[in-house]
């Protein structure tokens, strides 16, 4: 019987190398292939250059910061408000802008409920007065005088302010106005430390100085001799 005759086993080839293509980085599998891997992630700087539109957001914003600060809540809100519709893309920007725009809303809202009496006006200017918001003082005064215009306590309170911002040709008329209602706010002038400003001028002194009467002897001496 004749033998089978055995065939040599074939000798393992060596992998081949695969090539990388530039910029590709190579690894080694386990069965000793290397295969192409995807290229890194390019390396991003760690504070990207900002958008146009970033710069034109913090300038409305900050058109809208100066607006509140004037007081001019209006305005504030309709600026402020145009930053979150019109740079919906600026994120980090508006929780800024939501800030201050609680700040108009609550004085609008504040606004709304404003004083409509008399009575109430002249409550709203004293505490104005007291809290040093002296433009809102004389808002609320002139809607006084406006409506009652010989109202010689809104007057008075109106040359207070005046006389607080430095106003103080519009305080001496407005003192003059009430002294020449009420007598009595003469002697008040002279003691308000609220009128302190305008000690120095010459017109105040001369609306808050005593009236005197003529002495009974002068006016004796004018009446007319009897026949004799």
């Amino acid at each position: 019987m004749a033998k089978q005759r055995l065939q040599p086993k074939s000798k393992p080839q060596p992998a081949k190398a695969v090539v990388a293509p530039s910029g590709v980085r190579p690894a080694a599998a386990s069965d000793g292939v290397v295969r192409p891997q995807p290229p890194a992630a390019p390396v991003r700087p760690s504070d990207p250059p900002r958008r146009t539109s970033y710069f034109e957001a913090v300038a409305v914003y900050e058109k809208g910061v100066a607006a509140l600060q004037r007081h001019d809540y209006d305005q504030a809100l309709e600026l402020l408000q145009s930053v979150l519709r019109l740079y919906p893309e600026e994120k980090e920007l508006h929780e800024r802008v939501r800030l201050y725009l609680n700040i108009c809303e609550r004085h609008v809202t504040t606004r709304a409920a404003a004083p409509q009496t008399v009575e109430e006006r002249l409550y709203a200017s004293t505490l104005a007065i007291n809290g040093g918001k002296y433009d809102e003082a004389i808002s609320h005064l002139r809607l006084v005088r406006d409506e009652d215009p010989d109202n010689d306590h809104a007057l008075y309170m109106l040359a207070v302010a005046h006389a607080q911002r430095g106003e103080h040709a519009q305080a001496v008329a407005h003192l003059e106005r009430s002294i020449a209602l009420n007598p009595e706010n003469r002697a008040l002038a002279r003691r308000d430390p609220d009128l302190e400003p305008l000690h120095d001028d010459e017109a105040y002194r001369s609306a808050v100085e005593p009236r005197r009467s003529v002495p009974d002897l002068d006016r004796r001496a004018l009446r007319p001799k009897s026949a004799r």
